[in-house]
């Protein structure tokens, strides 16, 4: 019954993409990248950049939907990208995310979900096929704002840190129970071919250039929480 559900919920969300005319991953990717503008231009009120800038992999799923006729059905598709020494950042996967507990946040509407993943411990299991949060690694409610900069020392030792926002309203949340896994279909349109989840995370396919938009959020975040202030002053 539950993957019914998802398959429904899937089937829902293309549509919808489809019916804007552009190829469903491509739109994905650009989506992804449109969430972490959003979220990172109110520096008081989204991601530390420093937990950013040192986050090995950063997944972004925008709309996630919850089929408001069953209790914990809940699917979204996004994107993964680690970091990489060559390319910066490697070339996208789309990953699927069911299930899950998502707390208050997420209602009949759509939730964007934004993990970073902040050690080689943890970018090393996210870069399986399949991987549950909570199961396969430890993952906790990431903290907001420029505030929190000082806080960080605790959260430098979580493997994955969560963040949500919904109804405009951006929070730290906890996943406990999602899985999230690759869609090599979706992976196919991306890169005109069959290619391996793990072999796209580590490097060893090149990013293809509709993933522009996205690298160009992910340098876009300055390198300290004080650059973005001093380059408005100038």
């Amino acid at each position: 019954m539950r993957r019914v559900l998802f398959a429904m919920l899937a089937a829902a969300t293309a549509s919808t993409v489809f019916a804007a005319g552009e190829p469903e991953p491509v739109k994905r990717i650009d989506e992804a990248a449109k969430v972490l503008d959003e979220i990172m231009a109110a520096p008081d009120k989204g991601i530390p950049v420093d937990l950013l800038n040192k986050a090995q992999c950063v997944a972004i799923v925008p709309g996630v939907k919850r089929a408001g006729f069953i209790v914990g059905a809940k699917y979204g598709k996004g994107v993964l990208t680690c970091r990489d020494p060559k390319y910066g950042w490697t070339g996208p996967s789309t990953v699927r995310v069911e299930g899950g507990n998502f707390g208050l946040q997420i209602g009949g509407g759509e939730t964007d979900v934004v993990l970073l993943v902040m050690n080689e411990r943890g970018a090393e299991k996210i870069r399986k096929s399949q991987f549950t949060i909570g199961g396969d690694a430890a993952a906790m409610a990431g903290p907001v704002g420029r505030e929190a900069a000082a806080k960080t020392d605790a959260y430098m030792r979580a493997e994955i840190l969560a963040y949500s926002r919904s109804r405009g309203v951006f929070a730290g949340i906890t996943l406990d129970g999602a899985t999230l896994r690759a869609d090599d279909d979706d992976n196919a349109k991306i890169y005109g071919k069959r290619v391996d989840h793990q072999d796209i995370l580590t490097g060893k396919i090149p990013p293809p250039p509709t993933a522009k938009p996205l690298y160009a959020a992910l340098r876009s975040v300055p390198p300290d929480p004080d650059a973005a202030t001093r380059s408005r002053k100038k």
